[in-house]
């Protein structure tokens, strides 16, 4: 078996359990501490860690960005990961995290790399309401009182805020061919991240499409099924209710994989289109999106691809 399909199948068997793999990193110690916390990251969206090679600095760019890296023939912005946090590096920053985001590559500065643990997303909760802004979730260790806590970053927000530019946006500024969705029918959307919540609020609503918005695929699970329950009490099916389901993949208490695997074994959600819409990239993780069940695949944030991705799932759900 080849690394590539070595690599699906290992992720797929995670998947099929709602579990994934946390890569662990220390950024410095926290401001006004002299706690070096814990923090988090999909390892889906590491491509390699290497040692500190050298970086070429720029002029004119964000104060977080150290600069350019060559690395394998590759011109990679290196982005100062301690600065961003504002947290302070006793050892520098001597490690690299190479991360794929949104068909983008970008290199992260570090102080230290831990170690790889595998979790389930139940041990994952929301960050929102505790302090959230560059947090999207906070991962229990073990489920003790007394377990050690780990800070998942919105690598999407910190985009945002470093790099603009390189990020898209899901509002066309030419006309849009509206969604042809039922009327009195919405989209379900399940996304943890704020920011990419925003997003497809607006991109939806320059659709002309109608929406509900929720935080994780247990939200949305749960969401699903009272509608569906109301839609049936008022002698309809959830098709007359939900037109479509629009979640990412990485989501506290129950991932994206896990929640398309739910809608479409059960008999009254299988024949609602599921669309997967991620900042995974890479042909090991679109090959494993693609063996998820789901019906579509979009990758955050293009407004051309998400408008078009969104039309052709619903017109061929009722084609």
């Amino acid at each position: 078996m080849s690394t590539a399909l070595h690599e699906i199948d290992e992720r797929t068997n995670l998947t099929a359990s709602n579990k994934f793999e946390l890569l662990l990193f220390r950024l410095g110690e926290a401001p006004g501490t002299d706690h070096r916390e814990l923090f988090g990251i999909n390892v889906f969206k590491v491509r390699e860690i290497l040692v500190m090679p050298t970086i070429t600095a720029l002029t004119n760019v964000h104060s977080s960005v150290m600069g350019v890296a060559n690395i394998r023939g590759q011109i990679i912005t290196v982005i100062n990961l301690p600065k961003v946090v504002g947290c302070v590096p006793k050892k520098d920053t001597p490690i690299l995290l190479v991360t794929e985001y949104a068909r983008s590559t970008q290199a992260f500065a570090v102080e230290e790399v831990s170690e790889i643990i595998r979790l389930e997303w139940d041990q994952v909760i929301p960050a929102e309401g505790r302090g959230a802004g560059l947090v999207t979730s906070i991962v229990r260790l073990d489920r003790n009182a007394d377990s050690a806590l780990v800070q998942v970053l919105d690598v999407e927000q910190i985009l945002r805020d470093v790099l603009p530019n390189a990020t898209g946006d899901l509002v066309q500024e030419r006309s849009v061919v509206k969604a042809n969705i039922l009327a009195g029918a919405s989209i379900l959307v399940a996304d943890d991240s704020p920011l990419a919540r925003g997003m497809i609020e607006k991109g939806l609503a320059q659709q002309g499409a109608s929406f509900i918005m929720t935080k994780s695929g247990r939200e949305a699970w749960e969401r699903i099924q009272a509608i569906s329950d109301a839609a049936v009490a008022e002698g309809k099916t959830i098709k007359d209710k939900i037109a479509l389901v629009l979640t990412d993949l990485e989501m506290p208490e129950m991932d994206g994989f896990t929640l398309t695997r739910k809608l479409k074994s059960d008999h009254r959600f299988k024949s609602i289109p599921v669309m997967i819409h991620s900042s995974l990239t890479g042909e090991a993780n679109e090959s494993l999106v693609k063996s998820s069940g789901a019906d579509a695949y979009v990758v955050k944030f293009s407004a051309e691809d998400f408008t078009e991705a969104i039309r052709k799932a619903i017109e061929n759900n009722r084609g």
